[in-house]
């Protein structure tokens, strides 16, 4: 996996994040000219700075306090050190929180992925993998709406001399957001573990699973596309409850109590990594499939951005939605959603 960074100017968004900042680490320790760390969070961007300046090869590491949406920050940055290689990690995740800020939502992961498309193909980089969700496929949240469009976005702007991948991603285990903190400090405070149906299913994978398979999806030969993995079969969210108990020496006699809370807005039962509207290929690498699906014709995709642009800077809800569903035709807003439509227009 390092010849694609060895010797190589490597940008990372959302490099102050949990996945993000494995990420830096490991791309470091491969030998890159120059890594290049964007965040919008200066603690994140401090934090991973700080990890990574007792790195042993003298690598040069640059750091920037940016957003990912000022298109004229990352042509700034994209004309001053030419890089390579780009992994685009930078993503707002939290289901509950994007469905009650769904205009930050598409700003920041379908906007700001176009733009930064839009420049890597400008100024010639090489290959720019972005971390995708298995949230994207028939998204009924917006947040996998947003990244259904970002993956639109890579495949738009993707070309021979510019490979654009997405990989589409489970549940990272060891995040800042995952389940397992969750259920830790719940274990530790006694419980109640909070678990929101009984029958609810998710695809796990540790982080540095998630590290390796993004650097995979880079160095993977052929062009520019979705890939998704092999994760075997999905867990049910309640026996990982009850395994993590287990492991943290719970008498089974007083298990700690199990509380059902309900599927949060924009949550689904099961989540899946292809629709049926997509085929699924093998590759030359046996844990990465890549999809192949529809495509929007590049002049009605711009057509659509632009007037998604429009209605995220008036803030309007309302046009921002019809925009997204002439695009995703199999999104379905959360009632959540909705009511932020119905408060926006009232």
């Amino acid at each position: 996996m390092n010849k694609t960074i060895r010797g190589s100017t490597v940008l990372v968004t959302g490099a102050g994040g949990s996945i993000g900042s494995a990420l830096s680490k490991t791309i470091i320790s491969y030998g890159p000219q120059l890594l290049i760390l964007l965040d919008h969070s200066e603690q994140n961007l401090y934090e991973i700075e700080t990890d990574l300046a007792s790195n042993q090869k003298g690598i040069p590491v640059f750091s920037v306090v940016g957003d990912i949406c000022n298109e004229g920050l990352i042509s700034a940055i994209l004309e001053q050190y030419r890089p390579n290689v780009i992994h685009h990690v930078a993503a707002f995740k939290h289901v509950p929180l994007m469905e009650r800020n769904p205009i930050a939502a598409i700003r920041n992961n379908g906007l700001g992925t176009n733009i930064l498309a839009q420049c890597a193909q400008a100024h010639g980089v090489e290959t720019l993998t972005m971390v995708s969700t298995d949230k994207a496929v028939n998204p009924r949240s917006i947040m996998g709406a947003s990244k259904r469009l970002a993956e639109l976005a890579l495949v738009r702007w993707g070309t021979g001399e510019t490979r654009m991948r997405s990989i589409r991603l489970g549940n990272v285990l060891g995040t800042k957001g995952s389940v397992v903190r969750i259920f830790v400090e719940q274990i530790l405070a006694g419980g109640p573990i909070t678990v929101t149906h009984p029958d609810a299913t998710r695809y796990f994978l540790a982080l540095p699973e998630a590290v390796d398979l993004i650097l995979m999806a880079a160095e993977l030969p052929g062009s520019s596309g979705i890939l998704i993995p092999d994760l075997g079969e999905p867990v049910k969210i309640i026996d990982l409850a009850h395994r993590m108990m287990k492991e943290a020496g719970c008498d089974p006699e007083t298990m700690i109590p199990i509380t059902f809370i309900g599927l949060r807005p924009g949550d689904k039962m099961a989540e899946d990594f292809a629709s049926v509207s997509e085929f699924v290929e093998s590759t030359t690498d046996s844990r990465l499939s890549r999809l192949i699906g529809t495509e929007i014709p590049a002049e009605r995709f711009d057509t659509y951005m632009e007037h998604l642009k429009s209605a995220v800077d008036q803030h309007d809800l309302g046009i921002v939605l019809d925009v997204l569903r002439c695009i995703l035709p199999e999104y379905e807003p959360s009632e959540c959603v909705l009511r932020s439509l119905e408060g926006a227009s009232a």
